[in-house]
């Protein structure tokens, strides 16, 4: 009877044993289960950082001859020829990205894009944006069918204008209210190409735009334009950047330095206008 009830003792002893067992490796396991989860956790911000290998540029697909589409369906253009030879210094796969130019503000601020490059006027907008060191000079000015008698901005009384939506003639028309008054009528285009094709159907009198533009459009086209001799503002392109982000601007200010110092900036000025327009240096 004794020898029955130690084996019985002795059995209940090893099913505690063994259940004692199995609670502490299940508290061990789920420990480790609890502290591998923040290595997951913190391993997944490095891959997104060192994901980021791409410089997006936004840009006005109808603004020849700062950034287009050319014949072979390919973006092209001064500008973004300037801004995949700074993505090629950097290391970073250049991404042409076109956007409508009224709403590049929101592009940027919502990390679409990188930057703003694309006859990007500082004048006027010094505090909305971080930039570079202004790259170009440039002229807004009126544009006129050479045969329509119009000499100069008193002629312009009564006639239609129009000028790309929120660009920088709209802006510098806005300095002479007086003017602007004496029009016939003021509209908004989308982009320039438009412009012209207006211009030569004679469905309006002038455009308000950039000389550098102008004068390229002028060169392409087959027909008889001319740029009225007062322009109506001095002006200067840089690359825009979101406000505070200077540490991409002082890359890319970096790199256009370079080219400037080793005859890059040169080079390309003068593919496209046939002489160095640059005033980096």
């Amino acid at each position: 009877m004794k020898k029955r009830v130690f084996t019985v003792i002795l059995a209940g002893c090893m099913v505690l044993s063994m259940a004692a067992c199995s609670k502490k490796a299940a508290t061990e396991t789920t420990a480790e289960t609890t502290t591998a989860a923040p290595e997951t956790t913190t391993a997944a911000p490095e891959t997104t950082e060192a994901a980021k290998t791409t410089f997006t540029v936004g840009f006005d697909q109808d603004f020849p001859p700062m950034g287009f589409v050319g014949d072979d369906g390919e973006y092209t253009g001064f500008d973004l020829e300037l801004a995949a030879e700074v993505a090629k210094r950097l290391g970073l796969e250049f991404v042409p990205q076109p956007i409508a130019w009224d709403s590049k503000d929101m592009e940027l601020n919502s990390g679409n894009i990188d930057c703003i490059w694309n006859g990007f006027t500082i004048t006027g907008r010094e505090d909305d944006y971080t930039w570079t060191t202004p790259y170009m000079e440039n002229d807004q000015v009126f544009v006129v069918a050479g045969d329509s008698g119009i000499e100069s901005w008193d002629d312009l009384a009564g006639k239609t204008i129009e000028v790309q939506a929120d660009s920088s003639a709209e802006k510098a028309l806005q300095d002479y209210p007086e003017l602007t008054a004496s029009f016939g009528a003021l509209q908004t285009t989308p982009d320039y190409n438009t412009a012209f094709m207006d211009l030569e159907m004679g469905s309006i009198d002038a455009i308000a735009m950039d000389v550098t533009v102008a004068g390229y459009q002028i060169g392409q086209r087959d027909a008889d334009f001319v740029i009225l001799e007062e322009p109506l503002a001095a002006e200067e392109y840089g690359v825009g950047f979101k406000l505070d982000n200077e540490e991409l601007r002082d890359d890319v200010q970096g790199a256009l330095e370079e080219m400037q110092a080793d005859g890059t900036l040169k080079a390309i000025s003068e593919k496209w206008f046939g002489k160095d327009v640059t005033t980096i240096g």
